[in-house]
Order: structure tokens, then sequence, then C-alpha cells
């Protein structure tokens, strides 16, 4: 009896524990567009996810190997690779409610 009580307060635990993002940016150099996107995701990972995720930021023409695996033809594009399922954004991600809706975020999800 003693470990199903445990058991079950650590399933409550993990369903109320929120999923890090993992999500990686892929831009092309220090263009114009490419800073805008960081900085555009930066800000909105720290008004919505703060704590709660990893950002990578891809240059492509740096790791073209790494472009080429995920697939990436247009850039700045925003892979979310966790939580599942994965999504993709391409643009400048200066939607902010676009964003919301590509990483499936709502205010219930946070």
């Amino acid at each position: 009896k003693r470990v199903k009580s445990a058991n079950s307060r650590f399933e409550r635990y993990l369903e109320k524990k929120p999923e890090k993002y993992l999500l990686q940016l892929y831009i092309t150099g220090a263009t114009p567009r490419s800073c805008q996107a960081v900085a555009n995701l930066r800000k909105f990972c720290e008004e919505n996810l703060e704590g709660l995720y990893q950002l990578e930021v891809v240059d492509i023409y740096q790791h073209p190997d790494l472009a080429r695996e995920e697939q990436i033809i247009a850039a700045p594009t925003l892979i979310k690779k966790q939580p599942i399922p994965r999504k993709v954004m391409v643009g400048d991600l200066s939607n902010q409610e676009l964003v919301k809706r590509c990483l499936g975020i709502s205010s219930s999800s946070i």
C-alpha cells in the first residue's frame, strides 16, 4: 500500500511538471533577418518559456551538414524537437501568436 501511494504521488508530480522545450533555430550568418529572428525568439522564450527551454542557434553556413540532415530549405527556420510532436516554422518569428500556435503553447501548457 505504501509503494502504491508513493507511485501515485510521483505520477501526479510528473503530470504537473512542464516539459522543457528543445528548440533549434537555423539562420544564415549575421544577416539582418537572421539577427531579428534570434532576437525575436529569445524575447519570446524569456516571456513565455522562462527556464523551460533550451535553444540552439545553428548557422547553416558553418554547419551545412546539420541543415542538410534536418532538410532545411529556407532560413530562418525554427524546429521544435521537444516536446513532441515536432514542429517547423519558417520566418523571422515576429508574430508571437503564430509562434505560440506553432509551438503548441497555451496558457495552460506552461
